[in-house]
């Protein structure tokens, strides 16, 4: 079942305090249609398309606990009050999760709550494994990104393969590591998807088959085998560049991992596995928000597809971690981007 603005679940949201969501309005001086107006405002700013019209009765739905908002709204809500979940009542913290945000407004001038505000959202990346070097990859970004305003790099280029299930963040974070740093994204869906379509179709197959024999042995080879030639089409011109894709058999292939590490290093480049951890919740929510073609099957049968998944598979390889558990780390990356003031430029 597909979870909508419409679909009236408030009252079996643990942790749901609809009231800080009305107090926070109220704070602000803001009656709900001013708080709709802000709403759409901020959305528009952010490219979110899940807030199409924010008029005062859903707004009003929404704090008297009525309707829980959908992760877009819930994102708008964070930007437009700087807060985060926790702050707004959307759910518990998670432990150890930061609840506050203390941004000031941005002028183009590169200063230090920017820079904090970005360091806060890169430390989510955390070791995987223990042979995993967290602290240079999060250098690296960060590094990239302070650099893009003085030029040059003089680091090794880098190429980050950003992985994880369905609906787990994996592509929102993967943007937020190009914006910061400049690098080139490599999205699988968007580069592959029309060959991947039509050969299905010329094989005797439906288009949006995800979960077929077909598609996993004649079809997903060349999927992640177009995306990969790509990826050493750039660094092989020595530009790091960031990937994200499930990889869920790749990066589980201690084989495959190795084989891409050497032919990297012959070139100079240095691989960094990233793998975003998620809930299975947030995950059904946010594949039933995409309303993708490509996902029917797997909202249509979600217990049998769950029984494939294990929440807790990680890659065979040393690894870095991102715990987007409820949202969090994308959370953290849109306060950046609004500290930045550059939201999804």
């Amino acid at each position: 079942m597909t979870i909508t603005e419409g679909h009236r679940v408030g009252k079996h949201r643990a942790g749901w305090r609809p009231d800080k969501l009305r107090e926070q309005r109220e704070a602000h001086g803001l009656t709900l249609e001013r708080a709709g107006e802000r709403l759409r405002q901020v959305a528009e700013q952010a490219k979110l398309k899940g807030i199409p019209a924010a008029n005062p009765q859903t707004l009003w739905q929404h704090e008297q606990g009525e309707v829980y908002p959908g992760p877009h709204y819930r994102r708008a809500y964070c930007l437009l009050y700087r807060a985060t979940e926790p702050d707004l009542g959307f759910r518990t913290a998670l432990p150890g999760e930061e609840t506050s945000f203390k941004l000031t407004p941005m002028d183009d001038c590169l200063n230090g709550s920017q820079v904090l505000a970005v360091e806060r959202a890169i430390h989510r990346i955390a070791p995987g494994s223990d042979e995993a070097d967290h602290f240079e990859l999060q250098q690296r970004i960060i590094d990239a990104w302070k650099r893009r305003h003085t030029g040059g790099d003089p680091h090794r280029p880098v190429l980050i393969l950003v992985g994880g299930f369905a609906g787990s963040g994996k592509t929102e974070l993967a943007r937020f590591f190009v914006q910061l740093t400049g690098w080139p994204l490599l999205d699988k869906d968007p580069l592959t998807r029309p060959l991947v379509e039509r050969l299905l179709v010329a094989l005797g197959g439906d288009a949006n088959d995800r979960h077929t024999e077909l598609y996993r042995e004649k079809v997903r080879p060349v999927e992640y085998d177009c995306l990969m030639q790509s990826a050493m089409a750039n660094i092989k011109c020595g530009i790091s560049t960031v990937l994200t894709a499930p990889f869920i058999s790749e990066m589980t292939d201690s084989d495959w991992m190795q084989r891409l590490t050497n032919r990297a290093g012959s070139m100079g480049v240095d691989v960094f596995p990233v793998w975003v951890r998620c809930d299975e919740e947030s995950m059904r929510e946010y594949i039933g928000f995409r309303s993708a073609a490509r996902d029917a099957w797997k909202l249509q049968r979600w217990d049998e597809y769950m029984a494939t998944i294990d929440l807790d598979l990680r890659p065979a390889v040393p690894h870095l971690v991102v715990d987007n558990r409820l949202g969090t780390a994308v959370t953290l990356a849109d306060q950046a981007r609004q500290a930045m003031g550059a939201m999804y430029a």
